[in-house]
């Protein structure tokens, strides 16, 4: 875990959403990529409402989520001290309000044990640490290797998500069915196709509390275009650069 705030010549500042917002992150440690940006843009969140991201990191998601939508109230929720203060400094950086508490998810701090939002999300740790090899920066293996397990990540959300709201997940395409025992209400499951014959390697997996639709399985958001690599350049396909790029949306039905 990493307790000792990151020095400025520990960060760089990387622009997301075609510049809309400038994130510090470690050179070395946990780095946020394109899932965060993707979960937030998942959201079908409205000016008013609130939003709580469980392990919020750097505070990506969450703020990604605020740029899109203005006036909405974000929280965060961070393990680790020195990401939790970055969250907050980030937050400040862009001009975006957001309270970011520290604390575990699986002992919901009193700060937001009473709360309840219209939306929570989260990008909980993805490798199983019984099987696999531990990361040698302390601040990212808290945050890539799984200690509380998934399924009370996804109890967590719900917890904190007021009836009728949102629970809106990122993971592995083969935690799958773990998310989906867990989860609870409306689900629908959207699956990220890296590219076109390939199999999704992530899910976004989205809950609306107390609904009663049966499961649904989307249509796959395709990312790339083509069938390989091609070159030094990311190839996008056009939805995929708009969600990253100019801050759209990521529709489960189109």
């Amino acid at each position: 875990m990493r307790t000792e705030p990151f020095g400025e010549d520990a960060l760089s500042l990387d622009a997301f959403l075609g510049g809309r917002l400038q994130i510090a992150q470690p050179h070395s440690g946990y780095r946020a990529g394109i899932d965060p940006v993707l979960l937030a843009a998942a959201v079908p969140a409205r000016a008013g409402e609130t939003l709580l991201d469980l392990g919020c990191g750097a505070g990506v998601a969450a703020l990604c989520a605020g740029a899109r939508v203005p006036g909405l109230r974000l929280a965060g929720l961070e393990m680790q001290p020195a990401y939790a203060a970055l969250a907050r400094a980030n937050a400040a950086r862009n001009g975006i309000a957001m309270e970011v508490v520290t604390g575990d998810a699986g002992k919901m701090p009193e700060a937001l044990r009473q709360r309840q939002f219209d939306h929570v999300i989260a990008n909980p740790p993805w490798f199983d640490r019984d099987a696999g090899t531990r990361a040698a920066d302390a601040g990212r293996e808290r945050a890539l290797g799984e200690a509380l397990p998934l399924g009370d990540w996804v109890a967590a959300a719900l917890r904190r998500c007021r009836p009728g709201g949102h629970v809106c997940v990122i993971h592995r395409a083969e935690r799958l069915a773990d998310l989906l025992a867990a989860m609870r209400g409306s689900v629908e499951v959207l699956p990220l196709i890296p590219r076109r014959g390939r199999a999704a390697r992530l899910v976004l997996v989205r809950a609306r509390k107390g609904g009663r639709a049966a499961l649904r399985l989307c249509d796959g958001w395709l990312l790339h275009e083509g069938a390989l690599h091609e070159a030094d350049r990311e190839n996008l396909t056009p939805s995929t650069a708009s969600v990253l790029r100019g801050a759209a949306p990521l529709t489960f039905h189109r």
